[in-house]
């Protein structure tokens, strides 16, 4: 039987909806409340304008690569071409973490959102982990979950943009919902005080943005599969982040408008409050809920697809172990590098939240360090390879990407001590720091074992624009 190969087979609207249903997720469901319980209504929509700008200016800087070179991996690639084996190797190394991360912990947001519409359905304890209960039944809907997630994605990219396309769609819908009832049904009156806590309050909520932004990078992963000229998957790439922005802002808007603040901060869940005060029935909170947990589909779905052809991207260029780099004689798919990351969705809810919660929070570290080395690439290839091919070219390239630096440089000090979010002593350190030793040892494996070979196979790719030749 013969090997598979990346299909291009992506339309312009599943590219979109792949990169705009990563960054929506849940978290517009479950933090919008406390957003503007922070910062006020009109604090948090400025910070998140001013965390969008950041972002922005980080995507562009992916737009120009990923339009250049349109081969699976992304970061992989475009640090390698830049920075060598040791700058790839960090690189995709750090974003594999972040993405393993985050399906690991859908395969956990799902049984736990579950409970909005099902209450008290968990049964059958099994266990305490760091302080958290795991039932049979909470923890059997994520492992059903991740088997799902998992099935769909090794069927093929196909399948896989054909459920980010649809479910997207029901989240904006419900989106659009939302913000059309508050417009009719809310009081400008309800968003007094507009501030709350000044620069401190709008500071609050700018260190979360980030976080709530990532997901456009999974373009630039399956760029092999995308079937448009490659100026579009940069522009699509952009336009991916500006819906980002506006979706948190009108949300924002949104339960603002039809809820004053005392009632916000009382409310567990604001956003699907919101909802069913907008419509009058407490149908239309459930259906948001519903959407809340669409936005976890997508982000799992998005992550799945990017995490697996990074591992995949690293195996090929013998990184990591070559069976990784195996492909799916039919769907085409990177089948082990899916089950790879599919098994560790599967066993995630087996120990709980808190400390999948810790995972999540390491891997957001990893997924900056990612944006950092990208910006550095962009700035290095500027002046190491003037003469690319740029169908998609940034204007004032040298200054968008020290922009772009500083600001990725800035956003992964939000990580590290004397931060108001800096990751968690012992534990989430401990997990940066297991990761760290363990890419350290493969590294080490693959300069022993394959010496050079990654520079050919790297060359090929670049010169073939595949990944996937033998």
């Amino acid at each position: 039987m013969s090997a598979g190969k990346f299909k291009r087979v992506l339309n312009g609207k599943e590219v979109l909806a792949l990169a705009f249903g990563a960054m929506i997720g849940w978290g517009w469901v479950v933090l919008t409340g406390g957003w503007i319980e922070s910062a006020g209504a009109a604090g948090a929509m400025i910070a998140f304008l001013i965390g969008g700008i950041a972002v922005v200016l980080i995507g562009l800087t992916y737009a120009e690569l990923a339009s250049a070179m349109p081969l699976t991996g992304g970061e992989h690639v475009y640090s390698h071409r830049a920075l060598g084996m040791g700058g790839s190797f960090f690189c995709t190394w750090a974003i594999i973490l972040g993405y393993i991360s985050v399906v690991a912990f859908e395969a956990v947001a799902l049984p736990t959102v579950i409970e909005h519409l099902f209450p008290n359905y968990k049964i059958g304890l099994l266990w305490n982990v760091a302080g958290w209960d795991v039932y049979f039944t909470w923890a059997l809907v994520g492992v059903a979950g991740a088997i799902a997630m998992t099935w769909i994605n090794i069927r093929g990219i196909q399948a896989s943009a054909f459920l980010q396309k649809v479910v997207t769609l029901m989240i904006m819908v419900v989106g659009i919902m939302l913000v059309t009832g508050s417009l009719f049904n809310g009081e400008t009156s309800n968003m007094e005080p507009l501030f709350v806590n000044g620069a401190k309050g709008i500071l609050t909520v700018l260190i979360m943005t980030p976080f709530m932004f990532v997901g456009f990078d999974v373009i630039p992963q399956a760029a092999e599969e995308i079937d448009l000229p490659y100026r579009q998957i940069g522009r699509i790439l952009v336009l991916s982040v500006f819906m980002a922005v506006a979706w948190y802002v009108l949300m924002i808007l949104g339960v603002s408008l039809l809820m004053p603040p005392a009632q916000t901060a009382s409310s567990s869940l604001a956003t699907a409050d919101a909802m069913t005060l907008a419509f009058g029935g407490g149908w239309a909170g459930k259906l948001l809920v519903v959407a809340g947990i669409g936005g976890i589909l997508t982000s799992w779905n998005a992550f799945l697809v990017g995490g697996s052809r990074a591992v995949y991207a690293m195996a090929h260029a013998r990184m990591l172990p070559s069976f990784l780099g195996k492909m799916h004689p039919q769907y085409n798919t990177p089948v082990n590098a899916i089950l790879l990351i599919g098994a560790l969705s599967i066993i995630a809810p087996l120990f709980g939240r808190k400390t999948l919660v810790w995972l999540v929070d390491a891997g957001g570290l990893g997924i900056v360090i990612a944006y950092a080395t990208v910006t550095l690439s962009f700035l290095v290839l500027r002046v190491k390879e003037p003469e690319m091919p740029r169908p998609f070219k940034v204007a004032n390239g040298k200054l968008v990407g020290y922009c772009a630096l500083i600001l990725s440089l800035g956003i992964t000090a939000l990580y590290l001590p004397g931060s108001p979010s800096a990751l968690i002593w012992p534990y989430e350190w401990a997990i940066v720091l297991i990761w760290t030793v363990l890419g350290l040892i493969f590294y080490l494996w693959a300069r022993s074992t394959h010496g050079s070979e990654y520079r050919h196979i790297m060359r090929q790719e670049l010169k073939s624009g595949h990944s996937d030749m033998p």
